[in-house]
């Protein structure tokens, strides 16, 4: 599926969602929150994002997630990729299910299979607001704190993703222009994956 989100660099300092009444007030539902470790994976020469592509393994709430993505493209922080998530029974990957993405053929390849290996984590608390806007727009508010680990490197992760769940991508980039004129954000054309990539390097 396409996956339609802004991402904003929270500039300041840690944020109290709770006690920004104006954002909550628009939301449906309280705020949730939950601690969100992905690990992802490359070979040692980055085989994988030099082909557009990534791969992570998630734990959400003691649930496990694959997900693969596609570079895709990204514009003022907007960010527009291919994606492919399924929940798994267990920590490994489900092969046949990454054989429908464009893993396809990294999959059949046992050479290049085998090469894969962890790269780095991210782990962060995530807090969301299921937000509605204009013209039934559907978005997802997260809030992400936490931080980046490669080897022994570690940077943070501090920032907003809102992601797109149905309506306008009109509505959520003027969205996005009014939430950052009300706090300290800027546009990021960056990702987590990204921030793993640098620090290796």
């Amino acid at each position: 599926m396409l996956e339609q989100e802004v991402k904003l660099q929270v500039l300041g300092d840690k944020l109290d969602l709770r006690s920004l009444t104006w954002l909550c007030a628009l939301a449906d539902g309280d705020i949730e929150t939950q601690r969100l470790v992905s690990t992802y994976y490359d070979t040692d020469d980055h085989y994988l994002v030099m082909q557009g592509l990534g791969l992570r393994l998630r734990n959400k709430g003691g649930h496990w997630l694959q997900t693969v993505k596609t570079s895709g493209s990204v514009e003022n922080g907007l960010h527009q990729r291919q994606e492919w998530e399924y929940e798994l029974d267990s920590q490994a990957f489900d092969l046949l299910l990454l054989k429908q993405t464009p893993l396809k053929d990294i999959v059949e390849d046992q050479v290049r299979w085998s090469a894969l290996m962890p790269l780095f984590t991210t782990d962060f608390v995530r807090e969301t607001l299921q937000i509605t806007l204009a013209d039934n727009t559907q978005i997802e508010f997260a809030y992400d704190f936490g931080k980046v680990t490669a080897k022994q490197l570690s940077t943070p992760i501090h920032e907003i993703e809102m992601e797109l769940k149905s309506g306008s991508v009109k509505q959520l980039t003027h969205f996005a222009r009014m939430i950052s004129e009300r706090l300290d954000l800027a546009p990021s054309n960056g990702n987590k994956a990204q921030l793993g990539y640098q620090l290796l390097s």
